[in-house]
């Protein structure tokens, strides 16, 4: 760390740390220098990150810089923190040994004693890693054909390359965890028995890396982790920039990377995993929930051999219900099977996963096909294309059956990918400010079902965490 002398224009005056940084109450001014290497960056890359125009990479950089800085807070609206740090700047600066950042007026809580807190600091050097990484080698090189589903797998992959996501040992092993950020104390305090029970059983972890059920699967699988003796536990966190302002990692995340758009986070999620577990969510863990099995319905992965559980505390068990409900209502009982829910039984979860990895690392080697990325997962392109969330593509939207199964569901993922957006994101927030709520069209029971969940989860305070929830969107029933 080193002494920022520029003048301090907060209401509190600033003392000075015995290291020498300068900080007040909320806000810090210091450089941080990487943990281990980074890369060199070249001088187009650094001029990407300090250009503020339309083509530089700044401002996307600064908002996800700000997100990691800020984890640990009690809010998931981006517009209320880029307003109350709206003074926060990061630049680049040039080391003889490679680059450092400099940060002006950040989160105090992201120090300790005048130190970066050192997972943060892991985090937002990651985040730098992958936005240099996606914007040159992946969006501007021309390697990837980004209107092709085997590019775009491409991309995926190299992207997770990048960012040490692709295991080397070639383990059957890693449990994806898809929940909720707003969930109750109980519920909560179940995906951390889960998590143990996983750990217990030599089980990784991969979450969207927030607060949360994404935080809990991961606090208890490093117990489970510490009663084994197993160091090295990995705790993947997998995010994308519209999301990350309102789920910044948690610190147990130890493996960070940043996926372009929520299309190819979603593809990380079922090309890594092992098997996946689902706890009680909101919007996006339907989200999440429908995108699997819209690919599972597709005919071409019928021989897929990927464990899904829906589970929860027993004051879950009509959350569970009504997402079977929602599920059997809209795409039909062939599609419920696809899936185990377990009531209350953490060790019956983990039990569930372990046995089915057994079987699916047998099959792997007997077929001699890689496990860290399942390259034979088919995904259409429809599920793989970024949806641009707009009053008129949500309003277009075709929720109908009058399709093949796959395509509704991939559809439906879209209708509540719309509401996550409205929700939390800071480019859907200012569409609901401007053009009022998202209008989501379909036939008349379907319409019904989506009212009825989506009601469902504003009565359960799963839409926001905290203040008065106003609905970004509207049913035509």
């Amino acid at each position: 760390m080193v002494v920022d002398t520029r003048q301090h224009t907060d209401r509190n005056p600033p003392v000075t740390d015995a290291i020498g940084t300068i900080r007040s109450e909320e806000f810090v001014n210091a450089a941080v220098a990487p943990h281990g290497s980074l890369g060199r960056l070249s001088q187009q890359e650094i001029e990407q990150l300090l250009d503020r125009g339309q083509k530089g990479l700044y401002s996307l950089f600064r908002r996800c810089a700000l997100a990691i800085l800020n984890a640990g807070s009690p809010t998931d609206d981006p517009t209320e923190l880029l307003s109350k740090y709206a003074s926060f700047e990061i630049r680049i600066l040039r080391e003889a040994s490679g680059i450092s950042l400099e940060v002006e007026n950040a989160p105090a809580h992201a120090f300790v004693d005048g130190q970066m807190i050192r997972g943060i600091r892991e985090h937002l050097f990651a985040v730098l890693r992958d936005i240099v990484y996606v914007a040159n080698e992946i969006m501007e090189s021309g390697r990837f054909d980004l209107h092709d589903a085997v590019g775009i797998s491409n991309a995926v992959f190299c992207i997770l390359r990048n960012a040490g996501i692709i295991a080397s040992d070639n383990r059957v092993d890693l449990v994806v965890c898809w929940g909720g950020h707003s969930i109750s104390r109980s519920e909560y305090e179940y995906t951390k028995l889960v998590g143990y029970e996983l750990g217990l059983r030599s089980l990784n972890v991969c979450t969207g890396c927030g607060p949360g059920a994404m935080k809990g699967p991961m606090k208890g699988a490093t117990i489970g982790h510490a009663k084994q003796r197993i160091h090295g536990g990995r705790y993947i966190g997998i995010s994308e920039p519209g999301i990350l302002a309102a789920e910044s990692p948690n610190p147990i995340v130890n493996h960070l990377v940043i996926m372009p758009d929520i299309e190819k986070r979603l593809e990380a999620f079922v090309r890594l995993a092992h098997g996946i577990v689902v706890f009680p969510g909101g919007p996006g863990t339907a989200e999440e929930l429908l995108y699997l099995l819209g690919i599972l319905l597709e005919p071409a992965n019928a021989a897929q051999n990927l464990p899904l559980v829906l589970t929860g505390p027993q004051g879950s068990a009509d959350w569970l219900s009504r997402i079977d409900t929602f599920i059997g209502l809209t795409l039909g009982v062939a599609t419920q099977e696809k899936y185990r829910i377990i009531i209350n039984d953490p060790a019956e979860v983990a039990r569930t996963m372990n046995s089915a990895m057994h079987c699916a690392d047998a099959e792997f080697r007997s077929a001699s096909e890689s496990c860290h990325f399942n390259w034979t997962l088919k995904i259409p392109a429809d599920f793989q294309q970024p949806f641009e969330v707009t009053h008129e593509n949500v309003a277009a939207l075709n929720l109908t059956r009058d399709q093949p199964l796959h395509l509704l569901a991939a559809n439906l993922r879209r209708a509540f990918s719309a509401v996550v957006s409205g929700n939390i994101k800071e480019h859907g927030i200012h569409q609901i400010v401007a053009k009022g709520p998202f209008q989501i069209h379909g036939e008349s029971d379907l319409m019904r079902a989506l009212d009825d969940l989506l009601a469902s989860f504003v009565a359960e305070g799963r839409m926001k965490l905290s203040g008065v929830y106003r609905p970004v969107y509207r049913v035509m029933v």
